[in-house]
């Protein structure tokens, strides 16, 4: 509820790593490892802001942010096969009136 991310160890009680007001204090309503690279993961916040992370990049701030302006966006899920090389990553987010928008991901993001 107040930004703060925590990634876990399933063996540990204490997170490996911890980002408070990771969105500037925006309850977070959706976090998702992307299915195609295991390093980088989604947030989407309360102000439909999405932030990407890629832990081999930068492992202290998002890489970058990006905000849907039209509508709110009450739902994300990550789409992709990442079984097969190419890496296509998609980001289904489904908005306040009832839309559903699917945006694909750079392949600096999404390629294995």
């Amino acid at each position: 509820s107040d930004g703060s991310i925590r990634l876990h160890q399933m063996t540990s009680e204490s997170p490996v790593m911890q980002w408070n007001d990771s969105t500037n204090g925006q309850p977070i309503i959706a976090l998702q490892w992307a299915l195609t690279r295991p390093a980088v993961f989604f947030a989407l916040d309360a102000s439909s802001n999405i932030y990407i992370w890629d832990l081999l990049e930068n492992d202290l701030l998002p890489v970058a942010k990006e905000t849907i302006p039209s509508e709110k966006v009450v739902a994300m899920a990550l789409l992709g096969e990442p079984e097969k090389a190419h890496g296509l990553l998609g980001i289904v987010l489904a908005k306040e009136p009832g839309q559903i928008d699917i945006q694909y991901v750079k392949k600096k993001w999404a390629s294995p």
